[in-house]
């Protein structure tokens, strides 16, 4: 098995841990990081967490503890949050010509899983994928949340406040 096939078998085994039964808002971010050891549904991440420890923040108003990410992930799942990728695989500076061509698996992820509602982060994610989701009958809410780093960590958590709102939270 290759490094490649290894850190996404790992990934998709933390992921499922944290699968819930029924997803309410499923959120789709543009791939995984090139540091095979800091994935969302890693518990034991040290550093450069962005992305779980604002959403689960704009989720619950409470800024997560590295020590508790367990807890807080199995929060997350109770209340019906789950988090995949647009590329499953690490891809260092995704652009719409290496993301366009996994829209066709992201459709197909999308429908196995079932959301009640979806939301896209990142600008070139909502560019390459909100038309072809909407087109599949997918229900994606159009906002544009950026990803929460480099200074944009406001303007994620408003972003996200919309789309928990627009999703019944």
């Amino acid at each position: 098995m290759s490094a490649t096939t290894n850190a996404l078998a790992a990934r998709r085994a933390a992921a499922a841990r944290y699968q819930p039964r029924k997803i309410k808002l499923l959120l789709v971010a543009e791939a995984p990081p090139c540091d095979t050891g800091r994935y969302f549904y890693f518990e034991d991440v040290d550093r450069h967490d962005w992305l779980f420890r604002y959403v689960y923040e704009g989720l619950t108003g409470q800024k997560p503890t590295r020590e508790g990410k367990a807890g807080h992930l199995a929060e997350l799942r109770d209340a019906g949050l789950f988090m995949i990728d647009l590329h499953e695989e690490n891809a260092k500076q995704p652009s719409a010509a290496i993301l366009t061509p996994c829209i066709r698996g992201l459709i197909d992820r999308c429908r196995k899983l079932k959301p009640k509602h979806i939301a896209l982060i990142k600008s070139i994610v909502h560019d390459v994928a909100f038309e072809p989701l909407t087109k599949a009958g997918l229900p994606v809410i159009d906002e544009r949340l950026p990803f929460p780093a480099s200074g944009q960590q406001k303007k994620f958590l408003e972003g996200f406040a919309r789309v928990l709102r627009a999703s019944g939270f």
